[in-house]
């Protein structure tokens, strides 16, 4: 580590935040303005608009996958039961993540281990209003080919007054300003970064190069900064120790460089001192530290650390057209939605143009009971209009051509996390129904959304072969619960067993929101550190 690094190592915090995404971004905000000392800890990079890739065939600055050199965004993580795709960096998720910022429907907030412990519907309004100022949330101006295909659909099932379009995390162009013109802090009475207007180029998952996505390092990372935050990036969190049995004196945080590897092994070992610890890794990272941490060093956590883990039970399914005269990679990632019934939500998601890496893992979508079955259907649709996929297969720009059926549900499924004997996350089934990669619903309506643009449906290999689910919104580990029997954190998100720890990200979440969870995350880390208390308060009380 270099010599600022070093400094930072060597001092003292009220506050270790681990990670710096949707949660550790409001912690680490709002505990410097109580008065806190804060470090943010992040395993990722930080990223400059020119840091990310053109397109996702760059791989090396796309992938995070730092023993082979690639230390991009986007993280891709195969389980036996799930594919994961989830981003990092300073930023956390924010950087690859498509902007919507959707409030679930009141079963969220109704449901799952922490249903009776609050009205949250009404207790969390107000957190979610300031989640809404604070990443700069706006209606999409702009419906593109791929909404307005939506929108056709939406009239044939007869539901076009539930589409819409998305509101979003993006800076669009205002009165008088054209597309992508930069111009000073609009969000923040000039204390923010100056910011560039959208260009609706599609590209807001591969990182957004115009300086127009309202990322969390252009907001509460920002302001953080200003009010005295530390960000140490590039380090890999592996151990905490409480210093008195249950954290009473704070707590060791042990370090070490996240892409440095050798022949043998990760670098040298760093110990950083606070007083508290802020767990904010997101459900991947969180749960394996915590089961991690179980097993040696903070035995009292709950039995129930890595259970309840939530896929939003989704399904992504790949349209594509071979149709010369459109362009479907033009918009914002996802610039309209469909609520197709109750329980189920779509959205048509686009990459911008030259993006087609994705092609390489796709086949025709088919589902069965086995993979013989599954193979078999998937081989059979290939001989029935060889033509038709041909003329796709030799599509030149597939995010031109494409869109990606993101479907999502509030109806409930549940895996669990454990450690295998090498310490790596493993999948196991939990009570309930597990993640399905097959969703009839989603199927039908993205086969009408083919037919619309004369086009074929495509799903990822893994889910023919394996019947792998896939999801970019993994949620639970450390719900939410009464007491240590039923949750990992209490209703004010501080950990069961330990003094002044708390989890605020993706693990959090004990209910299935059945939408893109960024804004709740956000919203509810908002509340949980607004029940912390200044540090001056504690201060007083500690001098009386």
């Amino acid at each position: 580590m270099n010599a600022v690094d070093l400094e930072l190592l060597q001092t003292e915090y009220d506050y270790v935040v681990i990670g710096s995404g949707f949660g550790g971004s409001v912690s680490a905000l709002r505990l410097s303005e109580k008065g806190y000392k804060v470090l943010v800890i992040e395993k990722g990079k930080w990223f400059t608009p020119n840091d990310f890739p053109t397109t996702n065939w760059q791989i090396k600055r796309w992938l995070w996958v730092p023993a082979i050199k690639t230390q991009g965004i986007m993280r891709l993580s195969f389980f036996k039961h799930i594919r994961i795709l989830s981003g990092g960096g300073v930023g956390g998720g924010s950087l690859a993540h498509a902007c919507t910022l959707p409030i679930p429907k009141p079963e969220f907030f109704n449901t799952g281990s922490w249903a009776k412990l609050n009205d949250w519907e009404n207790v969390l309004k107000p957190h979610y209003d300031m989640a809404y100022k604070m990443l700069g949330a706006q209606v999409n101006p702009k419906l593109c080919a791929g909404d307005e295909v939506l929108r056709t659909v939406a009239k044939k099932i007869n539901r076009e007054e539930d589409f819409h379009a998305t509101k979003v995390s993006i800076f669009f162009a205002r009165e008088g300003q054209r597309a992508g013109e930069t111009v000073p802090d609009p969000y923040f009475a000039g204390e923010g970064p100056e910011r560039a207007s959208c260009l609706h180029c599609g590209a807001c998952m591969t990182g957004c190069r115009h300086n127009a996505k309202n990322s969390l390092d252009k907001n509460y990372l920002y302001l953080a900064q200003k009010r005295g935050a530390k960000i140490l990036a590039e380090t890999f969190v592996h151990h905490v120790k409480p210093i008195g049995e249950s954290g009473e004196s704070g707590y060791e945080i042990h370090v070490r460089d996240s892409t440095e590897w050798t022949w043998f092994g990760r670098g040298k070992t760093q110990v950083i001192k606070a007083k508290g610890v802020v767990f904010s890794g997101g459900t991947l990272g969180t749960s394996k530290l915590l089961l991690t941490l179980k097993q040696t060093s903070m035995p009292a956590l709950s039995e129930r650390v890595g259970r309840d883990i939530r896929s939003n039970n989704e399904s992504l399914i790949n349209v594509a057209t071979a149709d010369k005269d459109v362009d479907y990679s033009q918009g914002i990632a996802i610039g309209s939605v469909l609520n197709t019934d109750a329980y189920s939500h779509l959205e048509p998601v686009r990459y911008g143009a030259g993006s087609g890496a994705w092609r390489v893992a796709l086949a025709p979508m088919a589902y069965g009971s086995n993979a013989w079955v599954r193979v078999y259907k998937m081989l059979s649709q290939w001989v029935k209009d060889p033509v038709g996929y041909f003329k796709i297969a030799l599509v030149k720009d597939w995010a031109k051509h494409s869109q990606v059926m993101l479907f999502m549900q509030h109806l409930d499924s549940k895996l669990q996390f454990k450690l295998n004997r090498w310490g790596n996350l493993q999948t196991a089934l939990d009570v309930g129904e597990r993640p399905q990669a097959y969703i009839p619903h989603a199927e039908e309506i993205a086969l009408m959304y083919a037919k619309e643009i004369n086009g074929k449906a495509y799903t990822l290999l893994t889910e023919q072969l394996f019947n792998l689910s896939s999801t970019a919104h993994i949620l639970g580990g450390a719900v939410m619960g009464e007491d240590a029997s039923t949750g990992v954190i209490d209703r004010q998100g501080r950990l069961f067993g330990y003094q002044n720890a708390y989890v605020c990200d993706g693990s959090m979440i004990s209910a299935n929101p059945g939408v893109n969870p960024s804004l709740s995350i956000t919203a509810i880390s908002e509340y949980i550190m607004s029940q912390v208390a200044h540090k001056s308060s504690l201060d007083g009380a500690q001098s009386e």
